[in-house]
């Protein structure tokens, strides 16, 4: 019969070695893991607020008398922006949703007379002052005239976005008589 005899510290190292062999196992597997949860925050990580060239002024009043020009009266002239503002900067969403928040931001030229013509209405109340426009995107500031006489109606807002049915618009419009201006920020969702 053949007696093999352990040395002594034998058993020791034969009892290291197993543990040993289990770590670098899980090591082996955590290594993919981590990769791929490291990549997923990666992608799934806020980008900045949008500007640059994703954003650019638009100068075409024809979609916004299309939106709003029955309330306001017809734009000449326009400078304003529209984006997805739930959207990255990056331009594509990494979590769909199942709808869309669109923001309508800027400064509109009314044809002569028009700012006046809704600022005079009275069941609107217009008041001079009143609630201060919402802040301008960087983009839309150099457009913004210094010293403008800003007159808001919350009545007018209300019939206004009541009134158009596509988006499901909210937000604030602001004019200036004197110079035939609108101001207006708005957020329609599509759902």
């Amino acid at each position: 019969m053949d007696v093999r005899r352990e040395q002594p510290g034998q058993r020791e190292q034969r009892g290291r070695r197993a543990p040993a062999d289990r770590r670098r196992f899980l090591l082996l597997a955590a290594v993919p893991l981590l990769a791929a949860c490291a990549g997923t925050a990666y992608a799934l990580w806020p980008g900045p607020a949008p500007s640059g060239p994703r954003v650019r002024v638009r100068t075409d009043p024809e979609p916004l008398n299309a939106r709003f020009g029955p309330y306001v009266g017809t734009l000449v002239e326009a400078h304003w922006l529209g984006y997805d503002i739930d959207e990255p900067s990056g331009g594509s969403r990494t979590v769909p949703g199942p709808d869309s928040r669109i923001r309508l931001v800027g400064i509109a030229r009314l044809a002569a007379g028009g700012a006046a013509a809704v600022t005079g209405r009275a069941e609107y109340a217009f008041t001079p002052g009143g609630a201060a426009p919402s802040a301008l995107p960087a983009e839309l500031e150099p457009y913004a005239p210094a010293g403008a006489a800003w007159q808001h109606s919350p009545r007018f807002d209300a019939h206004a976005n009541k009134g158009q049915s596509e988006g499901n618009p909210s937000g604030r419009y602001h004019f200036d008589p004197a110079r035939d201006l609108v101001r207006f920020d708005l957020v329609c969702l599509y759902t």
